[in-house]
């Protein structure tokens, strides 16, 4: 049977960089001969976060979230698969809050609060943990690590790519206020370094799974 990753973006825009950078993602990924699974959390029916109801710590739903909603199929997914990546954007200095409640469920059903065996995941995979931001590639590099260490120890071994100074308008002087950047500069950044981003994340996918 064929290998097959499930690719989760935690942004809501078609087309922008978080989408595009997964779109490329999943091609590395395909080139390999493996199938991929999409999940749009934006489109999904509602969902919320941990509901801290504990259900997840009997033992008859070990390594399960107990809470049904709009992110059952992705968890289900995810719990079945030989890969994970997630892409988001930053918003406000975090990533989405979408992205929030897939990980607070994603990590917290693998929890033990054992000593010993503090994670009872059964099928640790790789994740690729994809951040976008109009900000420098390390201004929130400190956050992502963490993000990345958990996910390591809850979910299995993360990489990071992460794509600071990002493109949001492709005409910043149609708004209503002046901006504190160069929009021009970061149009010439789109149009020259983004593909190259592009390129590098498809190298990633395409090796996920060795």
């Amino acid at each position: 049977m064929g290998k097959k990753i499930v690719v989760v973006n935690a942004g809501p825009r078609k087309g922008w960089n978080t989408d595009t950078l997964l779109i490329e993602a999943s091609k590395g990924v395909e080139s390999t001969g493996a199938e991929i699974e999409r999940f749009d959390l934006f489109r999904l029916e509602k969902y919320t976060g941990c509901i801290s109801c504990f259900g997840c710590k009997k033992m008859n739903f070990k390594g399960y979230c107990v809470c049904k909603d709009g992110l059952t199929p992705v968890l289900d997914a995810i719990r079945k698969s030989d890969g994970l990546i997630i892409g988001s954007p930053n918003y406000l200095g975090d990533l989405t809050a979408s992205f929030r409640a897939l990980y607070e469920r994603l990590v917290f059903q693998n929890l033990t609060y054992n000593a010993d065996t503090p994670c009872c995941n059964q099928n640790m995979i790789p994740v690729l943990l994809i951040m976008t931001s109009n900000s420098p590639d390390t201004a929130y590099l400190d956050k992502m690590e963490n993000y990345q260490q958990v996910l390591t120890m809850f979910v299995g071994p993360t990489e990071l790519f992460i794509s600071g100074d990002t493109l949001q308008l492709k005409d910043y002087s149609k708004t209503d206020w002046p901006w504190y950047f160069d929009g021009e500069a970061k149009l010439k950044r789109h149009e020259t370094v983004f593909p190259q981003e592009c390129k590098r994340v498809y190298e990633m996918g395409s090796t996920l799974i060795k």
